[in-house]
């Protein structure tokens, strides 16, 4: 799954049923609100709320930055895009 996936847009958590982050390296979505990871499985996400892992405060804080460090490159990816096409 990539972040850009159309998937990844219809996905929500099944506690509160807010959107879910993409945490790539570790191969699983995460809940910032409810600090909750579920983990993907052979590319398929384990949305049950018992499969669901409760983050400690260092873990949340860790993935928090993932999540922002991953936007920060797709937003600098689409910057670059957008200055080659106008070349």
């Amino acid at each position: 799954m990539k972040a850009d996936d159309a998937l990844l847009r219809i996905l929500a958590c099944p506690i509160d049923k807010g959107p879910l982050a993409l945490l790539a390296a570790e191969g699983a979505l995460y809940n910032p609100r409810l600090r909750r990871r579920y983990p993907i499985l052979d590319g398929i996400p384990q949305l049950l709320p018992s499969s669901g892992e409760q983050l400690s405060d260092a873990d949340h804080e860790r993935a928090v930055r993932q999540i922002e460090e991953a936007a920060e490159a797709e937003a600098e990816a689409r910057a670059g895009q957008t200055e080659g096409a106008g070349s």
